[in-house]
């Protein structure tokens, strides 16, 4: 048995938001021979990659390297930070935010769920008005999702942040930013950020299997003081190691090459450009939606995400038969609804190692698929899109 499908001519269109695709340069340095993770050489690559880590995350403090998924950053950033018992303040903005507190109740922690609609960012006046009523300091922790991956909704963290300090509450911030990191600003020390949490597979280009904690002296504090016990996760073991050059396992050398190379390839591209891209890329994706006449299931324009749009289907058509033409006919992946929006989002992913063209095939995918699943829309999001593609190019000339 095999995992690859038939040989179809042409590249598969991988545009679920993520894993996205690898570049050629960055499956390339992957490539390179495995060498000793306690020699001279590997302390050079390690050294590298920590300088590059804090200029991505816009922090002067460690980040964390885990061989791990996204949900292994989560665990690590409570078990070095909490207590079995401890309150955390947990904002259900999509499906991820939902799955960071059922991971967190698994832990022993007493979650306190602020509820939305799935539609909409985290409100930070809501958070205010917690915190303010928490006047024994019960909550330990505030955790929200800075791009929700299953909603197409982008959060405002320095709002957050603002509000907490309005609050005067001392609770650690946490801030997931696993579908954003690369593709959408982000600043963890100017914006007050205790612990960022990250991963490979989606902005940084890489395939799963690497995960972060950026952390700031305040969470590194409350680590030192308690936590629950921990040893693969234990920050402090970690941080001992890096200033050798190393870790404190065996880490996942070949990995760390490809995010070697994605740095290199960020830094050159230019960190705010390539957000400028994704920013571009959201916009046209939108423009293509609203001339179908279809749905952005983000119900607030300022909070539109750059990194993916989640379409939301005309009544009492699926999503997911919708999905499977556009994949039988067009060789083509598009994000399945998750959780509340199963069956009834289909999720268009413009992030990591992606351009105008490329863009304009996935949305070529999308109005044929459209027209032969029999959902009513109408033509011309294609058009659409390419008016703004175009425009945005003429601007910059």
């Amino acid at each position: 048995m095999t995992f690859r499908a038939p040989y179809r001519g042409g590249r598969h269109f991988l545009q679920i938001p993520g894993p996205s695709n690898v570049p050629d340069r960055i499956l390339r340095a992957m490539d390179y021979p495995t060498i000793d993770h306690r020699g001279p050489q590997f302390q050079v690559l390690a050294r590298k990659i920590l300088a590059d880590l804090g200029e991505l995350f816009g922090t002067a403090q460690p980040v964390m390297v885990y061989p791990a998924s996204g949900t292994g950053a989560w665990e690590a950033a409570l078990v070095n930070t909490m207590a079995p018992g401890d309150q955390v303040l947990m904002y259900e903005t999509g499906q991820f935010a939902a799955l960071w507190q059922n991971l967190a109740r698994k832990l022993g922690l007493v979650t306190e769920t602020l509820p939305s609609d799935w539609r909409h960012g985290v409100d930070a006046s809501a958070i205010e008005r917690r915190l303010r009523e928490d006047r024994e300091h019960r909550i330990k922790a505030v955790c929200i999702v800075h791009n929700e991956t299953s909603t197409g909704v982008l959060s405002d963290v320095p709002a957050v942040r603002a509000a907490m300090d309005r609050a005067g509450h001392p609770a650690l911030l946490m801030v997931d930013t696993v579908s954003s990191l690369g593709a959408v600003e982000y600043r963890h020390d100017d914006w007050g950020v205790d612990v960022t949490i990250s991963g490979s597979q989606k902005g940084m280009m890489l395939p799963a299997g690497l995960s972060f904690n950026a952390i700031s002296a305040k969470a590194l504090a409350a680590a030192e003081r308690g936590g629950m016990p921990r040893s693969y996760w234990n920050w402090q073991d970690i941080i001992q190691a890096n200033q050798k050059g190393s870790w404190p396992y065996t880490p996942a050398t070949n990995l760390l090459y490809g995010l070697s190379e994605a740095c290199d390839m960020l830094r050159e591209a230019g960190l705010a450009q390539v957000q400028a891209r994704h920013a571009r890329h959201g916009a046209a994706t939108r423009a293509a939606v609203a001339a179908w006449g279809l749905e952005n299931n983000c119900a607030n324009a300022a909070e539109f995400s750059p990194v993916l749009t989640t379409v939301r289907m005309p009544e009492g058509h699926d999503a997911d038969a919708f999905r499977a033409i556009v994949l039988d006919r067009f060789d083509m992946s598009l994000g399945q609804g998750l959780g509340k929006l199963s069956g009834k989002v289909f999720r268009i992913g413009h992030l990591g190692d992606f351009n105008d063209l490329s863009l304009m095939g996935t949305l070529a995918g999308v109005e044929m698929g459209l027209a032969l699943a029999g959902v009513p829309h109408r033509a011309g999001g294609v058009q659409a899109a390419m008016d703004v593609l175009r425009e945005h190019a003429a601007r910059r000339h």
